[in-house]
């Protein structure tokens, strides 16, 4: 909590995390090991100036174990320490959109569209109200919104940095709960950066009827009561392959800007990336700060890019691709014979 800097460092406490530790002790990682590479969440949690040197001593701890260690989402004080260091390459994978909260108010005021947003949710009735920690980790309305709305992805649960069930581990974290009519249509969680007396909107699961600007109106409420405390950074997370943020001095090598715009142009029944991003950019953040992955060697190689697969996908990502295939293909199936059982019904 002290030396909690970069915008995922509370995050390596999520469930399914591995922990190193310094042998001062005076440093933390937290990461998911596939394929013989450690893919480190962020960057080492330490002081500043001890920066460097942990994540040169945990690079040293995982080439004594027969692995690499690449850093994802590493933030601008890793970055720069590897910027000047030969034998690594960094990687633009997608941008987060920040906010100073205090700025909040404005933005809303000048932006008629999330007005309009707030509006429609306010004029249906929805209500949002902070929960204690004890109580929204014990509500079982919160556990069936976060169900209904994974089961409306079309991808299995996600593992490593975008874990969905968090409901057990509120204690520092704020929990934003939206209601409709007494029930919960629903939430939004805040996970701290501390370091930056700041937040991370880890989470924002609805049901798939709460009514339109339901998210909206849960960030609105968030950005406020972190304005009240006096925070003064907010990112709402990564957003994968995001346009936003590019300098044109970081394009990843050719290969992988195929991959990457075929995947941002054909993937959008898995995972919507460029919905994710217009959805962000929506708010009208201040800033976009480019999330890259630090690896090992010259260049960055489909080794590597599988492993952040392996990470996020808590296994084998051929595996995960195949299931939301087959998922993809029983959903087409559905849609056909809704399509075609509809005119045998209507004859009758």
């Amino acid at each position: 909590m002290r030396h909690g800097w970069n915008a995922v460092a509370y995050q390596i406490l999520n469930p399914g995390m591995r922990h190193w530790f310094s042998r001062a002790g005076d440093a933390v990682a937290g990461y998911a090991a596939f394929a013989g590479t450690w893919v480190v969440a962020g960057a080492p949690v330490c002081a500043p100036e001890r920066l460097a040197s942990a994540a040169t001593e945990l690079e040293a701890d995982a080439v004594g174990r027969g692995a690499r260690v690449l850093f994802f989402g590493a933030g601008a004080r890793l970055e720069q320490v590897y910027a000047r260091r030969a034998g690594h390459s960094l990687v633009r994978l997608g941008a987060q959109p920040v906010w100073d909260p205090a700025a909040w108010p404005d933005i809303v005021r000048r932006k008629s569209s999330l007005r309009a947003q707030l509006n429609r949710a306010r004029n249906k009735g929805v209500h949002i109200e902070e929960w204690p920690a004890a109580r929204a980790q014990s509500s079982d309305a919160l556990r069936a919104v976060l169900r209904e709305w994974l089961a409306t992805r079309g991808l299995p649960p996600l593992s490593f940095l975008v874990v969905p069930d968090i409901l057990d581990t509120l204690d520092d974290r704020r929990t934003f709960v939206a209601e409709r009519d007494g029930r919960v249509v629903g939430f939004l969680v805040g996970t701290p950066v501390p370091a930056r007396r700041g937040w991370l909107v880890e989470e924002w699961p609805r049901t798939r009827d709460a009514p339109n600007g339901t998210t909206h109106s849960l960030v609105d409420v968030a950005m406020r009561a972190f304005a009240a405390d006096r925070s003064s950074y907010v990112t709402l997370g990564l957003a994968p392959l995001a346009q936003h943020g590019a300098n044109g001095l970081d394009a990843p090598p050719p290969w992988l800007r195929v991959v990457l715009r075929w995947a941002r142009a054909h993937g959008r029944r898995f995972y919507n990336f460029a919905g994710l991003e217009a959805f962000k950019a929506s708010m009208q953040p201040m800033t976009w700060e480019p999330i890259y992955a630090i690896a090992p060697g010259g260049t960055f190689t489909p080794r590597m890019l599988r492993a952040v697969a392996g990470a996020f996908s808590a296994g084998n990502p051929e595996r995960l691709v195949a299931r939301a295939l087959l998922s993809a293909a029983r959903e087409e199936l559905h849609r056909w014979r809704v399509r075609h059982e509809r005119p045998s019904r209507a004859s009758h």
